[in-house]
């Protein structure tokens, strides 16, 4: 370990207590958070057996096959109207980093898209920024003005359209299409996650925008060299703007940034 990263490990004892109380405080949410995902996807799983409602209507469908999964996710996305929400998560074949789809090869950026004026609503985890190109796609995905959250927790692979049709992905070669009213499930899983979630990139005076993905990554639980790998740098680099940052934040170790960072804005 070099001196730098020791000076910036604090150990319990130098914690303040502030901060710890903070941290652990975030730690119960984000169990929380991994315990209410577990039961919904209970949940999707036994939905699965409801094929015959009285209407006649077919409201759970099984997608099997990553090419069938990714058609379906085009459809639902490019079909929205109002809205569409999805949840991106590391080495997820279905919507992976840095294209909506990598099954679909013959499809234009263009017809990817949901028409204008919908929309989107992004949720994604930290194995999702550990893909290579993720800080790279984010950035195109915020410029054209959607709304990108982050989240400790590991999450599901789902998308949603108006909330009216939702794909829940339940292992690699199987997911569930579910149709109302079995969405409500999908569309209260993702407002209970999105509510606990952080800014990606939220835009600060005083940053760069270096120094917030630098930040964004560190929370993000990415090490020096994952981060630097990122954005095309040196682990030095990264640590001496995480110095930098700390300096200008008045703190003595990352623990402490990340808390006054979240407190403050800065990301």
């Amino acid at each position: 370990m070099t001196t730098t990263e020791e000076a910036d490990q604090v150990s319990p004892r130098e914690t303040p207590a502030p901060a710890a109380a903070a941290d652990e405080q975030l730690h119960a949410v984000f169990r929380q958070l991994g315990h209410d995902l577990r039961r919904a996807e209970s949940a999707v799983t036994a939905l699965m057996r409801d094929r015959t409602p009285d209407d006649g209507r077919v409201r759970v469908e099984t997608v099997d096959g990553p090419a069938a999964q990714a058609r379906r996710i085009l459809e639902l996305e490019t079909g929205s109207r109002h809205t569409f929400q999805a949840f991106l998560t590391g080495l997820n074949t279905i919507t992976p980093v840095p294209q909506t789809l990598s099954a679909a090869p013959d499809i234009s950026d263009d017809d990817r898209r949901a028409p204008s004026g919908v929309t989107y609503q992004l949720l994604i985890d930290r194995d999702f920024l550990a893909e290579r190109a993720a800080v790279a796609a984010l950035e195109e995905r915020v410029r054209r003005g959607e709304q990108v959250r982050v989240t400790d927790s590991p999450l599901l692979k789902l998308a949603v359209a108006d909330g009216e049709v939702a794909m829940v992905q339940l292992g690699p070669e199987r997911a569930v299409l579910l149709r109302q009213p079995l969405t409500v499930l999908v569309t209260e899983l993702f407002a209970a996650v999105w509510r606990h979630s952080r800014p990606y990139l939220r835009e600060v005076a005083e940053l760069t925008p270096v120094d917030r993905q630098i930040l964004q990554l560190m929370l993000s639980g990415l090490t020096d060299a994952a981060t630097a790998n990122q954005l095309g740098t040196s682990p030095r680099t990264v640590q001496r703007r995480l110095r930098a940052l700390m300096d200008l934040a008045s703190v003595t170790s990352r623990l402490q940034l990340g808390w006054y960072a979240m407190r403050n804005n800065w990301i």
